[in-house]
Order: structure tokens, then sequence, then C-alpha cells
């Protein structure tokens, strides 16, 4: 038996792949090509850059002449870096200086109770911020859940006083205040905004109109009464729409001035903002003492600062869940 060999030249032949070669060595170099330049995304971050520029510089300005000598500032008013690099500023602020030393330095060398005015500012904003809240919250509550008649229209014409100029209703207040004996007191710094704002019922309204109602009813029928439904139920799940709005409050109950200003007149009513005046005021050499007036500065919006970068992210995140809402 013999066998028959197929010839070489009939076997088959393994032809390459150019065709995927090829495809594969244009993908290769579409890739090396150079992307195209994005030119709007450079321009949005560089308006950007510039915006953060314009709004950090005057907190830099602020460290900048915190950190300088009275004496070398008038000398080197351009200079982007402290002018005769010192802390006397800080020491003058806490009464950690001299009266002569203080005077040299071009302090006035008056007696400033720093931390008199730090404890009224603490005591002024707590109070308003806690009372301020907790009567918002039942505000809000009763404008979102409870029926009665007319509850609409009343809501909308308390809103109305959004629209009303803080300025126009100092003159009534204080004049309330004055008949009730409490200027140059805490509480009278306080009263005017110990109870509620029109922002803070909107604000929590529109969270606990988003509270689902079966929650709510399942413990009416287990027995539970509107009040205990509100304490129980509502507030710990409005925990950080709540805590948002405590941490608006104290900070503008913090930062504001004009009230304090005219209803304190001693250093027992006074708080930092007020006393921020006074530090300026004080100055028998003719010059204010802006190495620790910027001190003081700085150390009064410091606690504000921190906050505000602590809770930033709550507080935009939760405006604008209640914005969508």
């Amino acid at each position: 038996m013999t066998t028959q060999t197929q010839p070489a030249a009939a076997r088959p032949t393994r032809v390459p792949d150019t065709a995927g070669a090829t495809g594969t060595a244009a993908r290769t170099e579409a890739r090396r090509r150079k992307k195209p330049v994005p030119w709007g995304r450079i321009i949005a971050w560089t308006v950007m850059g510039i915006l953060l520029l314009i709004t950090v510089f005057p907190f830099y300005w602020i460290l900048r002449t915190a950190l300088s000598s009275n004496g070398a500032l008038y000398a080197n008013a351009t200079s982007l870096l402290p002018a005769d690099f010192t802390f006397n500023g800080f020491a003058r602020v806490f009464g950690a200086q001299s009266v002569q030393d203080a005077i040299a330095d071009g302090g006035s060398g008056a007696k400033l109770d720093f931390w008199k005015y730090l404890g009224n500012s603490v005591i002024v904003s707590t109070g308003i911020t806690v009372c301020q809240v907790f009567f918002s919250s039942m505000a809000a509550y009763a404008f979102s859940r409870l029926k009665w008649r007319g509850r609409d229209f009343v809501f909308g014409f308390f809103l109305l006083s959004l629209m009303v100029p803080v300025i126009f209703t100092l003159l009534p207040n204080f004049l309330l205040i004055k008949e009730l004996g409490l200027i140059d007191t805490l509480f009278g710094i306080m009263l005017p905004s110990l109870f509620m704002t029109p922002f803070a019922i909107f604000f929590l309204r529109q969270f606990f109109l988003n509270v689902p109602l079966e929650i709510e009813e399942a413990a009416l029928v287990d027995g539970a009464s509107k009040i205990r439904v509100f304490f129980r139920v509502i507030i710990p799940m409005s925990a950080a729409p709540i805590a948002t709005v405590a941490i608006l409050t104290y900070m503008t109950s913090w930062n504001d001035y004009f009230w304090p200003l005219m209803v304190s007149y001693t250093d027992d009513s006074r708080v930092l903002t007020t006393a921020l005046g006074a530090f300026k005021s004080q100055s028998p050499q003719g010059g204010p003492d802006w190495s620790g007036l910027m001190a003081a500065t700085l150390v009064a919006a410091l606690p504000m600062i921190i906050l505000f970068g602590a809770f930033a992210k709550r507080i935009v995140n939760n405006i604008g869940f209640n914005g969508i809402k």
C-alpha cells in the first residue's frame, strides 16, 4: 500500500493579517496625536482662580498687617510681606503686653477685656441660635403639617417680611428695648432675634413637606400626640437641615454689628464686633493701632471661618436639596 504525499506547492500557506496590523497601527498613531487644547476649561479655571484670589487676598492682608509693627507699616505700605515681623498686635489683643510696651508699639495702652467680649459674643450667639431654631422649627411644622383655615395666606403674608429691610425695624426695636429697660444688657441684644425668622421657617418647612406622611400617621395610630410626633419623629429625621439653619443663624448673630452698637454701651454687654470699633477709636497718638486692630479682627473672625470651613459642604448640600425639592 502506497501513501501519496501532497506536493509542497499545493499545501495551504498562512497569509499575514495586514488589515489588523494596519488598524492597530492607526489607533496607536491616533493616540499619539496631540489632543486639542480645552480652551474653555482653561479660561474657566483662570477666571475662578482670579475670583478666588480677589476673595482670599483681603484675609491675607489682614494677617500681614496683624504680623507687622505700626511703625513699619507706614514705611512699607505696599510690601506684600509683614513689615518688621512681630506678634505684638496679638499680645495687645489678649492683654499680654504692658501699657508702656503697647504705647511704644503704636497701641493705645488702654485695657481691652478681650475674653469678656468673646464670652458675650458666645452667650448672645448661642442664645439666639437655640431659641430661634427651636421656635422656627415649631412654626415650620405648623405651616407644613397642621391644617387650619388661612394657613397658606398667613404663611405667604409672613414671608413678605423678607422684603422689609432690617434697617426699618431698628428704631422700633430700640424703642421697645428701651421701654422694657433692657438697654446695655445681653438679653436686650438677643430679644429682637430670639424667636423666629422667615428664612428659617421657609427653609425648614420645605424639608418637613418632604417627610413621608405615612410615618407620621403610623405614629398617630400608635397613640402619639402631635407634639410627641414633632419631637420624636420629625426632629430626628430633620437633623441635617436643622443643623444647617443653626450654623447660619450662629454666624449671622456672631457677625451682627449695628444692632449691638445701638444697644450696648459698656463692657458688660459689649460683643466682639462692637469691641473692634472701640479698639479702633482708642488712638491717643493720633493714628489707629492698625496692627492690633487687624489682629483683633482676625481672632474675632477665626471661629466663624473654622465653623464654615467644617460645615460648608453640608450647608451647600442641604440648601441645594431643599431648593430642588
